[in-house]
């Protein structure tokens, strides 16, 4: 039911009230919508009709904490008859936080959505609280954010389900103090959610009582005139929803609704690049120069016969030629990517065929390089061992996006969200160059048909039958779950220590501490930083696994492998993926007493007996402590061993992943016991 709308003389009475202050800057009136780049015959009808009423002015006024506070919060969107939600998101530069180094951010690319990222924490403030004595699900205790008395509750509107969480106090910020709440399994795309806080205690058990506004609209009938009346009659629905699911408006501290994004709007940019890229083949293979053989003695690598490198053509849907780091996607009339005339992108590629391959064709692959990285890691000492213990011929290219050469224009976006679109477009051209690779990879006329991947009597090195599979670590697995998503060639992946959703990673991993400073400078409030990760998210959702993971495995199977204790990807979020594709879990996950928890990866179905087909995870655990129970790094001597390279060093996993990657079926190779493993040397 589309959202009505609060005029613009009641936002100013609230805002003169002072009951919107803090995260943007000072509210104003959004002096006009942003261009809509759907441009369509709907919308203007829309308009036409009086269908949809003005968007809303300043900050939603029932927290009385700031500006998107609570997030995701559907006051920041409006109707659009075009979008499959039904809904736009509506920010304007006012809402969103403003820069310290750059000023105030362009909300342009925001607005092209139809709702929030599936992974969003919700964020909110709630001054007091204590998460004990409230009986808020704890991270290690999921399963009681589904009791019938739960103190929040997110309830999906379109399904009736109510929805399982943990939350925490940000212990980054002991200022505010947000309470952020994760979803355990990522929202379903284009469903609208119900969101009610209750019963919330600080730490001497005393009931903490609403904001004011909000318990003006909670327990009073107000009149035409006022300027909460609006919002009121808006709050109706959601109050409704959540009656009927057993919360009773009195004891509610706060409650509102926020819309999903669709799949289209998640995953509608790199699907019509890739199918505009590769109609532009016409069934042909993509056009490739190797430009240098690198012939290897045994004494000089045992595993890697030759080492080719070369540049694939293909198109280019940046905005500038040759799409540099930097580039955001050049856009068409209807929104989409669209390609300035004749513009392409150089991918280089390095591949790795093994000796075994000069015996036996060898399996195709892709693998995926990680954070910052380049195509170079094809060339790590796991890979190749991978490569000759299994006859992988595997290939890379550069996650352009997110490589080496892009690491100052990552800074630049943390330090101001104006910038931060180049990461995730120039990332989804990233993934296209990939996926070009794989089909060179696989096609009759591509790699197979090169001296560069024949013996010297001309017999193939590569067996295109066998077709072509994906292995990635680290970043390499939070961009691969998209790749093979989008893949029409790879059908299996392996993603090795693997999570999704950077808002939940980045607070968790040490990998983030050298990059903070960017972060600090740009947004110094620790609050904001938290509507910062969130911000941002909605446009990773086009880059990484969270925003296809919803249909990651409708046709495509992935193993996940994850490093137990992991200080770089926290374990917590490849959870939210494992329940989110549905993956299946191999049991006993770890030894008893190992996990915090209290019941150890809830709501994973377990393997039963010794083989699986389909989708899995396996965690492997070399004796490192859990991570934090706080959104920190594991940073001291007390958190150990770093396991996060383990897995894919130790010989027993790569067998386990060769066998999944050539028939998708999951072995135990772990005796029926939790998988453990030495710390790699």
């Amino acid at each position: 039911m589309p959202l009505r709308t609060v005029t613009r003389s009641a936002a100013a009475f609230v805002l003169a009230a002072g009951l919107v202050f803090g995260l943007g800057a000072a509210p104003q009136a959004r002096a006009g919508e942003p261009a809509d780049p759907a441009g369509s015959a709907a919308d203007l009808a829309a308009a036409a009709e009086g269908a949809s009423a003005p968007a809303h002015t300043g900050c939603d006024p029932i927290a009385g904490t700031g500006c998107l506070l609570p997030f995701p919060d559907d006051w920041y969107t409006r109707p659009d008859r075009s979008t499959p939600t039904g809904r736009r998101i509506d920010f304007s530069a006012a809402d969103l936080p403003v820069s310290a180094l750059a000023g105030a951010t362009d909300p342009t690319a925001w607005n092209r959505l139809d709702g929030f990222s599936p992974g969003s924490a919700l964020v909110l403030t709630v001054p007091g609280v204590d998460p004990a004595a409230s009986g808020l699900a704890p991270i290690t205790d999921i399963g009681s954010s589904l009791k019938h008395d739960a103190p929040v509750v997110i309830l999906d509107e379109d399904s009736g389900e109510r929805w399982p969480y943990w939350a925490e106090l940000d212990a980054n910020d002991p200022a505010h103090r947000a309470l952020l709440v994760h979803p355990a399994r990522d929202f379903s795309p284009g469903d609208r959610y119900a969101v009610g806080v209750r019963n919330l205690r600080d730490a001497s058990g005393a009931a903490i009582p609403a904001p004011e506004a909000f318990a003006r609209i909670l327990d009073n009938r107000l009149p035409h005139g006022d300027p909460l009346w609006e919002r009121q009659q808006e709050l109706k629905p959601v109050l409704r929803a959540l009656s009927r699911s057993g919360v009773r408006a009195s004891g509610l501290y706060l409650a509102w609704s926020f819309t999903v994004a669709s799949t289209t709007s998640l995953t509608g940019d790199l699907t019509s690049i890739r199918d505009d890229a590769f109609a532009q083949l016409n069934g042909a293979a993509p056009s490739f120069t190797v430009t240098a053989v690198t012939d290897q003695t045994p004494d000089q690598d045992p595993n890697i016969a030759r080492v080719v490198d070369g540049t694939i053509q293909v198109p280019s849907y940046l905005s500038q030629p040759g799409g540099p780091t930097g580039s955001v996607f050049d856009r068409g009339p209807d929104g989409r990517p669209a390609q300035l005339p004749g513009n392409t992108q150089v991918a280089r590629f390095r591949c790795e065929i093994p000796r075994a391959a000069f015996t036996t064709p060898s399996q195709a692959a892709l693998y995926g390089h990680g954070l910052l990285g380049s195509r170079n890691e094809v060339g790590a000492g796991n890979v190749r061992a991978m490569a000759g213990e299994h006859d992988f011929t595997f290939c890379a290219t550069d996650w352009i996006g997110m490589a080496a050469e892009d690491q100052n224009t990552v800074v630049t976006a943390l330090e101001s969200l104006s910038t931060f679109p180049a990461t995730p477009e120039r990332a989804q051209q990233g993934v296209l160059n990939a996926l070009f690779l794989g089909r060179d990879l696989v096609h009759a006329s591509g790699f197979a048909s090169c001296a560069a991947f024949q013996t010297a009597d001309g017999r193939p090195l590569l067996d295109p039958r066998a077709g072509v599979v994906y292995d990635g670590n680290s970043q390499g697995a939070i961009i691969g779950g998209v790749l093979v998503a989008q893949s029409q060639d790879v059908k299996r992946g392996v993603l090795g220590v693997t999570a999704m959703n950077y808002s939940i990673l980045l607070n968790r991993s040490v990998d983030f501490t050298a990059l903070q400073p960017a972060l600090d400078a740009g947004y110094p409030d620790k609050l904001r930083q938290q509507i910062v990760f969130q911000v941002m998210q909605m446009l990773w959702d086009h880059a990484e696994t969270d925003g296809y993971a919803a249909h990651l495995t409708d046709h495509h199977q992935v193993l996940m492998d994850v490093a137990f204790g992991d200080h770089q990807v926290a374990n917590v979020a490849a959870d939210v993926e494992a329940r989110t594709i549905g993956a299946r879990l191999h049991v006993p996950a770890v030894a008893a007493g190992r996990s915090p928890d209290v019941v150890p990866y809830w709501g994973l179905a377990p393997i039963h007996g010794s083989s699986a087909r389909g989708s899995t995870m396996v965690v492997w655990d070399s004796g490192t402590p859990p991570a934090p129970l706080t959104n920190t790094a594991p940073l001291g001597p007390q958190y150990g061993h770093d396991p996060h390279s383990d897995p894919r060093n130790s010989p027993v996993v790569r067998t386990q992943k060769a066998v999944f990657l050539t028939t998708g079926v999951t072995i135990d190779v772990c005796g029926g016991a939790p998988c453990t493993e030495p710390p790699a040397g």
